[in-house]
């Protein structure tokens, strides 16, 4: 077990607690566990490639740990009221979709790496933000916050459906070379 490997696992454990704050209506507190869990996000990785400490067990964990709390954040928050549920829809069914793609692949023997494109981290980092954004509005006051909310929504979903598209046309892809 490396280091990177042992804070993925720590964010996947602070998923539930994150959970229960936000059900429980302190936000303070969930804005606290889900800032932590950003910040280790990047942590990890940075670890892993600076310490030479990648593994097989981190390229499923991390993504899956980020997966788990994002879906857990946008389905409790829109629960709430508080991200509409169209987003959340949008999320989970990218999420859904990538997870079909990469079983077709494997189920038609296609090898596939995991990694990320730019399109999905700058999707994921916007999915982060979104969150952030609005937990924080019970810590920090802004000016024309739904402005705020509505500009995040709408670009969150934007990065959503590309990134879903631009893995689909990758998976179209390699299937087509495959038959070849």
């Amino acid at each position: 077990m490396t280091v990177p490997n042992l804070i993925t696992t720590l964010r996947i454990i602070l998923t539930p607690v994150f959970i229960i704050y936000v059900i429980t209506e302190r936000m303070n507190l969930a804005f606290a566990v889900f800032t932590i869990c950003s910040i280790s996000d990047g942590i990890d990785g940075l670890l892993a490639r600076s310490f030479n400490q990648k593994s097989t067990l981190g390229t499923y964990l991390d993504p899956l740990a980020d997966k788990l709390l994002l879906v857990s954040a946008y389905i409790v928050l829109s629960a709430m009221g508080l991200i509409p549920s169209w987003l959340t829809v949008l999320v989970i069914s990218r999420d859904i979709l990538i997870m079909l793609g990469v079983l077709i692949l494997f189920l038609n023997n296609i090898k596939i790496s995991i990694k990320p494109s730019v399109l999905s981290k700058i999707n994921t980092t916007f999915q982060f933000l979104t969150v952030v954004l609005i937990l924080s509005s019970d810590i920090f006051s802004f000016p024309y916050i739904n402005r705020i909310y509505s500009i995040f929504f709408y670009l969150t979903s934007i990065f959503t459906i590309s990134s879903g598209l631009h893995y689909m046309h990758y998976w179209f892809r390699l299937m087509g070379e495959d038959r070849h």
